[in-house]
């Protein structure tokens, strides 16, 4: 006798299967945005001045024609918002978030990150300072001290000037990556690129594995958690078409929170220290960790030990590498790096210059007035982590980290957009309602994307075209494209209203 399903299941069922069907084409549609994406790239991408490629006539045209150049900044710009229309589009095809959907959102993170692994490097630099940093270490220099300029010809490898003097800002761990690969290819950068996209590839895995996980444990639907969270194109693009170090640091961080969360607290101590060995901010991984061992309802003394033994254990371990490759904790005082700008979307940021502006209008220290409203952002940031860590139910420990690191990357004085990734996994798998605080995800989603395409732009200095000018025509065709998507496209419109809610929900099924 065969057992007949409850209609509810089976109309669930029956809408889950409709969504799988309808998602193939929003799968398309994002495949053919990163496509045009990679295509894009190789005109305006970045590339090291001794690159190899340069000499491919196609890329010569691409790069040094203005007809190319205006081509390529088009097709990165229609490529970028398409997936971020994509996305957007991937997520109103489901009212359940079942199988299908997980199969769905799976296939669209693989479909629309191949063309971007093999692109050449967009919107930041960043991995050319890899590379130098890498040559610093092969030259037995100590990158806590030397900058990059001590290199010859440095300029030559790609990196950004503007922290050519700079102390590296990355842990011990990275140090040797990079001096692993830059020995390994010696300093070829397109074979050193495809190193580090390698090693960014399995931190970003390591995010689409850990992240439904603790969604679970949260009680949240693990599929929408992991649209929301990575197939995400600020995700896709910044770990993957930028090759930024984030992706292996979030990834091992969100595998320590998760083992830890499941009773593994040793083991997850270690992979959050190898994270910290990669970037410094992941500390604030730590006492949250610690709280996670200490178990629900402990008392204050038996938090402090466990606080106690955490750091103990992740300092004793970094002290330890830092015997190893002879530069103790120097990058703690490398931390400052990034910090030392500002942006102007960044409200500390813009804050500070707009007070420091008025105070030099009138003849009056105005710098040191912006310097001081940084600083107060700090202190505001470390409130909230230290509040974090001692209010709170222990049911929502991952929200309250989620939270504090949400302080620590809105109060700086510069906001990256990697940055506002740290936090996606973290927010998603304890809940994202679907109300002002997914229409937030969406507009930072697509104001970031469109900043992304008009900021960072590879363009010959010698032609007709110069980077002002590609700035302001990928800004036109990004901006005109986020406002058709946000007022006048009938499918995706409806989604920054504030009236509109999917049927979908957070809740596990």
């Amino acid at each position: 006798m065969t057992a007949r399903m409850p209609a509810a299941e089976a109309t669930g069922s029956a809408k889950e299967r409709e969504g799988g069907g309808q998602s193939a084409r929003s799968i398309i549609e994002g495949t053919i945005g990163s496509f045009l994406m990679f295509f894009g790239s190789l005109g305006v991408g970045w590339l090291a001045s001794i690159s190899e490629l340069r000499r491919w006539p196609l890329l010569i045209w691409l790069r040094v024609e203005p007809a190319g150049v205006v081509l390529s900044v088009v097709l990165l710009a229609l490529g970028g918002m398409l997936l971020v229309r994509s996305w957007l589009r991937l997520g109103q095809r489901f009212t359940v978030w079942g199988k299908e959907s997980r199969r769905a959102t799976y296939t669209a993170i693989i479909a629309w990150g191949i063309p971007l692994a093999f692109s050449i490097p967009l919107f930041s630099r960043d991995v050319y300072a890899y590379i130098a940093q890498g040559k610093v270490m092969v030259n037995n220099l100590n990158p806590y001290v030397d900058g990059y300029d001590q290199l010859s010809n440095y300029l030559q490898t790609g990196a950004d000037d503007l922290w050519a003097q700079s102390p590296t800002p990355y842990g011990p761990v990275f140090l040797w990556m990079e001096e692993f690969v830059v020995w390994l290819t010696g300093g070829h950068p397109e074979f050193s690129i495809i190193l580090f996209r390698i090693i960014a590839l399995a931190g970003a895995a390591m995010c689409v594995y850990y992240g439904p996980k603790l969604a679970e444990l949260h009680g949240i639907n693990p599929n929408r958690a992991l649209w929301l969270a990575c197939a995400n194109p600020l995700f896709l693009t910044t770990f993957i078409a930028s090759v930024h170090n984030d992706a292996l640091m979030l990834g091992l961080a969100l595998g320590g929170l998760y083992l830890a969360a499941v009773g593994k607290p040793l083991r997850g101590i270690l992979l959050v220290t190898l994270s910290v060995g990669i970037k410094p901010i992941t500390l604030i991984f730590l006492p949250f960790l610690g709280l996670l061992w200490a178990g629900k309802g402990a008392s204050w003394p038996r938090k402090f030990f466990y606080w106690a033994v955490t750091a103990a254990l992740s300092l004793g371990l970094l002290g330890v590498l830092g015997v190893i490759n002879g530069f103790g904790f120097g990058w703690v005082s490398a931390l400052s790096t990034p910090g030392s700008i500002w942006i102007w979307y960044a409200p500390i940021g813009l804050l500070g210059a707009a007070l420091g502006g008025m105070f030099d209008a009138f003849s009056l220290d105005g710098e040191t007035v912006t310097w001081l409203v940084h600083k107060m952002g700090t202190a505001l940031s470390i409130a909230v982590v230290l509040w974090m860590m001692f209010r709170g139910r222990h049911e929502l420990i991952v929200r309250r980290l989620a939270v504090a690191m949400a302080a620590v990357v809105l109060l700086a004085p510069i906001i990256q957009a990697w940055y506002v990734v740290w936090l996606l996994p973290l927010f998603a798998a304890t809940g994202i309602r679907n109300d002002w605080q997914v229409r937030t995800v969406y507009s930072v989603t697509s104001f970031l994307m469109v900043y992304a395409i008009a900021d960072q732009l590879d363009i010959f200095p010698y032609i007709a075209i110069d980077l002002n000018a590609a700035r302001l025509l990928a800004a036109f065709v990004a901006v005109a494209f986020a406002v058709y998507l946000i007022f006048f496209d009938p499918r995706t419109r409806k989604l920054f209203r504030k009236e509109y809610r999917d049927a979908a929900d957070d809740r596990l099924f």
